[in-house]
């Protein structure tokens, strides 16, 4: 089986929209892709762009909708937040499987992906959520 039919195809089509964006500056509080996006717009734009679904502006607001889900059920397409900037859900990412997601990292820097087993991210993550029902 292939890296892309081991997703559904909603799944297929956020992530594929979401590698699109790699390379796309970071900008704290940018909403578009010419001015830089900050985490939240980033995900904000995949979701729209891809399956049409609006999810709220903050990491925040974010961590808020669709389903809590465990670490252990994760599946490409959910959301995986992280504790980066001492509050809960301040950090906002794309799950791609095999640990690997993407996201806006920070100032300075641009769409990429990372691996979350790394030791910055393992002692940060604090949540994920999906929200493509039927995963």
């Amino acid at each position: 089986m292939s890296f892309i039919e081991r997703y559904t195809s909603a799944a297929q089509d956020v992530i594929l929209e979401g590698f699109k964006l790699v390379g796309v500056r970071y900008k704290l509080g940018g909403n578009s892709i010419d001015n830089g996006l900050d985490c939240s717009s980033f995900v904000q734009t995949v979701f729209k762009e891809s399956i049409g679904a609006y999810l709220p502006r903050t990491a925040r607001e974010q961590s808020q909708v669709g389903e809590q889900i465990d670490a252990s059920q994760l599946k490409p397409g959910d959301l995986v937040f992280f504790n980066t900037m001492r509050r809960a859900f301040s950090h906002v990412g794309i799950y791609l499987g095999d640990n690997h997601f993407l996201h806006a990292p920070r100032a300075g820097s641009e769409v990429r992906v990372e691996n979350m087993n790394s030791s910055y991210w393992m002692t940060r993550f604090n949540g994920a959520r999906r929200i493509i029902e039927g995963q």
